[in-house]
């Protein structure tokens, strides 16, 4: 019984350090066989269908080599990867090997993995084991609209495909036609979009030159796969996004995954089914069983790009704040607070929180906190923090539903103002933690505000798109706002003067046509004077004494 006992306790050992080696944020998948590859840190690796240690196929330190894509019989593996400078089409054995280059393109200024266009020149299917399908921006520079094109395993001049506009796609098994996107979005920064520009999954026959359109919804359906008489794509009409198949003979489509966290996200066709990510792992969906099955992956590497490092802060700071004192300046840098002296001294890094973005500093007008905006609890909070770095950071806010802006002081130390993502400008008192709401936008955030010098009012530029920009004043006593401009003018920039008498502005409100004399058009130009307004009768209204 001990003995049995004893191997238990190893395999449970065991089992959890495999578990804790097991690998993950592992991107666009692909599948042939047993073969599954796949991107991680930015180099592909391949590993057996049923999981284990995977074995990396490229060494590039200056590029990202992504968006595999197997020939139809297994032996090459096309990819997009960035070797000489540019993204460009690649191509290896799918056992490994030297990259040859099959695409040249002008150069892209937005070309990176991260931005929302997404990288250039991404290898989308082969039609056939010679001719690889990518879709390029090189004719429309940024747009998130691409062409396709045709490259040949030789290499030479590319063959753009006879559609006005095209993204992830796929083939008939007869290769007489093409499933495709229109559009491009999977980068994009926000997630469900509903818009004119939603992705639908369209049919381009080859021989008789028409286009049927299979989806007609308001959601994205992205990604279509071909496989036999049935059409795959992944779906945002629920959440989160799920694999659905659409029937080519019953024009029926149903559901086939059913994730209930993470999104489905770049699945690419197998010869027997087809591999994805969600939540940073690897999945396969079989045809013949209909059935999900993770792939358990281990990676073995030095993993060199996560080894400490030293960095300069001082060249990643975004916000800054002066000490009432001038004696030191606190800032942001690489997610953390810090504190450095004027002349000399310590520097200080106040937060020290590898897991959290701090930032968007300020320093209280008493000299005693640093305020800032990190999301350690998840989501974006407002702290404080002795600036002498004595004591934690307290949390002043909670609840938070979306993201916050810019945290400015009341001159009497007590109160903190912000805007955020919901169009709302609040503040909150710094001992009994109450937000109040001073206003709320339909258009845009709120970017102008300032407090009073006696801490009572607060003067903020409403932003509108449907009429001018006008700036009121919200008195905290008794929770009112007043316009202080109309609608005839834009006005901005609302400044108290320090006596807090006076309040300037900017405004929109000279109009000195200039006129063409070639296509009788006027324009205007230099619109913009200051301006104040007395904030009490008895205020004189002249500035001269």
């Amino acid at each position: 019984m001990k003995k049995l006992s004893l191997v238990l306790t190893m395999m449970l050992m065991l089992g959890a350090v495999i578990a804790q080696d097991e690998a993950r944020l592992m991107r666009f998948p692909a599948m042939h066989g047993n073969q599954v590859v796949f991107t991680c840190a930015g180099d592909l690796y391949t590993v057996d269908k049923a999981g284990g240690l995977a074995r990396k196929l490229t060494n590039d330190e200056n590029g990202y080599e992504m968006f595999a894509r197997f020939s139809p019989d297994g032996k090459q593996i096309a990819f997009t990867a960035q070797y000489d400078g540019n993204t460009e089409v690649y191509l290896i054995p799918s056992t490994g090997g030297v990259p040859k280059r099959l695409t040249y393109t002008a150069t892209l200024t937005r070309d990176d993995i991260s931005d929302r266009m997404g990288p250039n020149n991404i290898v989308m299917t082969w039609k056939d084991n010679e001719n690889i399908v990518y879709r390029s921006r090189k004719q429309t520079f940024n747009d998130f609209k691409g062409q396709l094109f045709l490259v040949n395993t030789k290499g030479g001049l590319s063959d753009e495909l006879p559609l006005p506009c095209g993204g992830f796609c796929s083939f008939s098994p007869d290769k007489s036609r093409l499933a495709f996107n229109r559009v491009f979005r999977e980068f994009r920064t926000w997630k469900y979009y509903k818009g004119g520009m939603a992705d639908e999954i369209w049919i381009y026959d080859f021989k008789s030159k028409e286009t049927e359109r299979i989806t007609n919804n308001i959601y994205q359906d992205m990604f279509p796969m071909w496989s036999g008489d049935k059409l795959y794509f992944v779906s945002e009409r629920e959440r989160p996004t799920n694999l659905y198949c659409y029937d080519m003979k019953s024009k029926e489509t149903k559901k086939v995954t059913d994730f209930k966290e993470f999104d489905i996200k770049f699945p690419s066709l197998g010869d027997n089914g087809i591999v994805f990510e969600n939540g940073g792992f690897i999945y396969t969906f079989d045809f013949a069983t209909q059935q999900t099955q993770k792939v358990t992956i281990r990676i073995a590497d030095d993993f060199i790009t996560g080894r400490n490092q030293v960095k300069d802060a001082g060249k990643f700071i975004n916000t800054f704040s002066i000490s009432p004192d001038g004696k030191r300046l606190a800032f942001d840098g690489r997610g953390d607070i810090w504190t450095v002296p004027a002349k000399s001294g310590i520097t200080k890094n106040l937060t020290n929180s590898p897991g959290a973005h701090d930032r968007d500093v300020a320093w209280s007008p008493d000299g005693k906190y640093i305020s800032f905006i990190s999301d350690m609890t998840g989501e974006d909070e407002i702290y404080i923090q002795k600036q002498d770095g004595s004591a934690q950071a307290e949390q002043i806010t909670k609840n938070a539903d979306t993201y916050k802006y810019s945290v400015t002081w009341s001159p009497d130390s007590k109160k903190l103002l912000w805007a955020d993502k919901m169009l709302r400008l609040q503040f909150v008192d710094i001992e009994t933690k109450a937000v109040t709401q001073v206003d709320q936008s339909k258009s845009w955030e709120f970017t102008d505000y300032e407090w009073s010098p006696d801490s009572k009012w607060v003067v903020y530029t409403f932003p509108d798109r449907r009429t001018t920009s006008r700036i009121f004043l919200y008195e905290l006593s008794s929770k009112t706002k007043t316009p202080v401009t109309d609608t005839w003018y834009d006005a901005a920039g609302g400044s108290f003067s320090s006596d807090g008498k006076y309040l300037f502005f900017t405004s929109n409100r000279d109009f000195n046509p200039t006129y063409s004399w070639t296509e009788w058009n006027h324009s205007y130009s230099d619109m913009t004077r200051i301006y104040f307004v007395t904030l009490a009768k008895s205020t004189p209204q002249s500035l001269c004494t």
